[in-house]
């Protein structure tokens, strides 16, 4: 699909690789942006431009309520990005609670199902596509960050479930698979890091080169992706070496 004149709904817009997203798909020519986050005063300074294609969303994909009145506002949408994200980057079992566990499985998993599910008969009108924000460690178990990883192994395992049944319907779905980021959540991973520019780009021009499968964006990201193509049980052995810091 192209971007030009494409309506977008952006998770997670107030910082990040979804703020990337939103300054990106503008200079592309996007004809509406919906920004959406938890809290929109959150979202304030991107709205300073006066750029009337952005139209604040209160949205927290893991209230269903919340989901179910995005899709009574965003009844144009084309274009489906689920990039809200939750790392709490601690052990499956170091963790003092499951609590963080279950809020990444809410939010990497369960909200952009529930999006999903609410958007596709709207998308199955205005055509387009969706991106799913997920990670190079959707294929590869790091211990440092054991329940994130599960969390978005299942979206990816999500994602190509989605990418089948869609597919009757025509809806382009992409998987977005990348390292560490240089956001205030790829901090708390080793450096280098991708710039979520690099990340947004890449992922932007698979979409509208017509790519329907999972994308490796940045260079870094390709790099790793081969190694662990060319030996997988060498590259997660490595991995699996980085256990999480005792208290």
């Amino acid at each position: 699909m192209k971007i030009e004149n494409s309506v977008v709904l952006v998770t997670g817009a107030n910082r990040g690789i979804g703020r990337t997203f939103v300054e990106e798909l503008l200079k592309r020519g996007a004809a509406k942006i919906y920004v959406a986050a938890r809290d929109t005063a959150a979202v304030a300074d991107l709205l300073k431009s006066g750029d009337r294609r952005l139209v604040p969303l209160p949205l927290d994909v893991t209230d269903p309520y919340q989901v179910a009145a995005a899709a009574t506002v965003a009844t144009d949408v084309t274009l489906l990005i689920n990039n809200a994200g939750f790392a709490a980057f601690d052990g499956a079992i170091s963790a003092p609670t499951m609590d963080d566990a279950r809020t990444e499985m809410e939010v990497n998993y369960f909200g952009p199902l529930a999006l999903t599910r609410t958007f596709a008969p709207i998308l199955a009108k205005t055509g387009g596509g969706i991106i799913n924000m997920l990670s190079m460690l959707s294929l590869i178990s790091l211990p440092m960050a054991g329940t994130y990883a599960a969390s978005k192994a299942a979206g990816l395992s999500l994602n190509r479930s989605i990418r089948a049944e869609l597919g009757a319907q025509g809806t382009q779905v992409i998987g977005v698979l990348a390292v560490q980021t240089d956001t205030a959540m790829g901090a708390k991973l080793p450096e280098p890091r991708l710039s979520p520019v690099e990340v947004v780009t890449d992922t932007l021009d698979a979409l509208e080169a017509g790519t329907n499968d999972e994308v490796v964006a940045g260079g870094q990201s390709r790099g790793i992706y081969q190694a662990f193509t060319a030996d997988p049980q060498k590259i997660q052995a490595m991995m699996l070496t980085r256990l999480p810091k005792r208290a």
